[in-house]
């Protein structure tokens, strides 16, 4: 009879150190997330906070160099005014002077689509004359660097 007195109340033991609210039982599993026992913090428990942000002291330094403010200027000729003013309001002429020298019919498929395609509001022949400023300065045969 003592002995499963003494196996009940080692089954006792046992279950009270398993219970909820036992100590012994949040320091075996320790949950991520886990706050208290039976109690979980807000949000999802995957998701890892994110560290404050570094904040350096004052006497911090930092220096950026200076960025490209210009547009390299466009070849002069007879186009150049159509070029700058109609190309120059939508992205850049830029666009234009930074290119590798594209052939001809590039050119042609560029103009056409920047008509057709972006609406550009260039009538015929002062497309006519964008394209022949382009063809004479800006194709493989004709860029001058």
């Amino acid at each position: 009879m003592a002995s499963s007195r003494r196996l009940g109340i080692i089954f006792l033991a046992a279950a009270a150190a398993l219970a909820p609210g036992s100590t012994a039982l949040s320091q075996a599993t320790k949950a991520p997330g886990l706050v208290q026992e039976g109690n979980y913090d807000s949000g999802n428990l995957g998701m890892q906070m994110q560290p404050a942000p570094h904040t350096d002291d004052a006497g911090a330094v930092y220096a950026v160099g200076p960025w490209p403010t210009y547009t390299p200027p466009l070849a002069d000729g007879d186009g150049r005014e159509l070029v700058q003013s109609f190309c120059g309001i939508c992205p850049s002429t830029t666009y234009i002077t930074m290119q590798p020298p594209l052939p001809s019919a590039t050119w042609e498929g560029v103009v056409n689509k920047m008509i057709g395609t972006f609406g550009a509001p260039i009538p015929e022949p002062s497309a006519q004359a964008i394209l022949a400023y382009l063809k004479s300065h800006y194709t493989p045969e004709t860029r001058k660097e």
